[in-house]
């Protein structure tokens, strides 16, 4: 466990959570064994257990969601271009 620093893949660190999460070994076990310290581990397990919902989630809703705030931006986007161009419809007036 020497003090490397580093980037994990993503599998990895699924890896290492699911092995936390099954509980077979301890957290100084399992630090040894994927030579990561028992507090990324916990941190890891942690993601785990607070994302793992979002596989399961409607994916139909997400997208709708998405959609949505996709189409707000548009909207908000819409108004300030026509907020420019009655502005700059007005400036344009004063010098005719």
């Amino acid at each position: 466990m020497g003090g490397k620093k580093g980037v994990r893949q993503a599998s990895f660190k699924a890896k290492v959570a699911l092995a936390a999460l099954k509980g077979e070994r301890t957290l100084a076990q399992l630090a040894q064994q994927f030579d990561v310290h028992p507090t990324q581990i916990s941190a890891w397990k942690q993601q785990l257990l607070d994302r793992v919902t979002e596989l399961f989630e409607d994916r139909r809703k997400r997208k709708r969601s998405d959609a949505l705030a996709d189409e707000q931006q548009l909207f908000e986007q819409i108004g300030r271009l026509k907020m420019e161009n009655e502005w700059l419809k007005k400036k344009a007036a004063q010098f005719d």
